[in-house]
């Protein structure tokens, strides 16, 4: 299936590992050109490169930096635009600040969570949606997670944060919708990739409990790959998805219910 992205220009915000260098890589095969950018400098060129042998130098562009600073964002979408052309979609991909478990946090590791997980996230998309509204067409997706849909057991701050992200997704959507843009969230399940949590959870002492967890509680009876979440982004990026806006879908192998 042809998603009609050749040569569109689609930026990932965290987009050298996980869930968003699957992103990236899907887009890239659908001929996209992709403008990736995270914290990490010296992954983030090993994914340049690699990216760039596979699938051409001028396909790919990236830049390292703290996407939870508006000033680093902006500058970051200024580059895109001057150096690798017009954005046309973007995917706000930031999130999981480590957090203790229960509800007694200290009030800086609270501002933390919320600010990596959701206010990045809106910082991005205010960036982008300043582009695209000039433009008048354009995709936002926001990668969320199934723990902003229901109380899961997750740090307080990330389902919460979460969950605002759903809100803030169909908010977005209705201001923009009636301008020729569209704004999504996507919201995955038990991803595993290397270095990833569930990758360290599923190969640590506790890894056969784990493993009895996801074949209890996942319909499909194993972990998600970024791959699979690639596929489902680029699909709700793509004009194919042109009527949908103010969605959140879960991508979670049946655990929701």
């Amino acid at each position: 299936m042809d998603l009609q992205l050749r040569d569109r220009i689609v930026f990932i915000g965290g987009g050298s590992r996980g869930i968003g260098l699957g992103i990236a890589e899907t887009c890239l095969e659908e001929d996209a050109k992709v403008a990736i950018a995270a914290r990490g400098e010296e992954r983030l060129e090993e994914e340049r490169k690699r990216l760039a042998s596979i699938y051409g130098e001028d396909r790919i562009w990236s830049r390292a930096g703290d996407l939870t600073d508006p000033e680093t964002i902006n500058a970051t979408v200024n580059e895109i635009e001057s150096d690798f052309g017009p954005i046309w979609a973007a995917v706000a991909n930031v999130g999981l600040h480590p957090t203790p478990p229960g509800y007694d946090l200290e009030d800086d590791v609270w501002r933390a969570g919320f600010n990596q997980n959701l206010d990045s996230a809106y910082m991005l998309s205010r960036a982008v949606l300043q582009r695209l509204e000039k433009r008048g067409e354009g995709s936002l997706l926001l990668i969320s997670s199934i723990a902003g849909m229901a109380a899961l057991g997750t740090p307080l701050t990330y389902g919460t944060a979460k969950a605002a992200m759903n809100h803030l997704a169909k908010e977005l959507a209705g201001i923009m919708g009636s301008k020729g843009i569209r704004i999504n969230a996507l919201a995955p399940g038990n991803v595993i990739f290397p270095g990833g949590d569930w990758e360290r959870r599923k190969n640590g002492e506790r890894g056969d409990a784990w493993i009895r967890w996801i074949k209890r509680e996942v319909a499909l009876q194993r972990f998600g790959t970024p791959d699979e979440i690639g596929s489902a982004a680029a699909y709700m990026i793509s004009p194919l998805a042109s009527f949908m806006t103010g969605a959140i879908v879960p991508v979670d192998g049946g655990q929701s219910k």
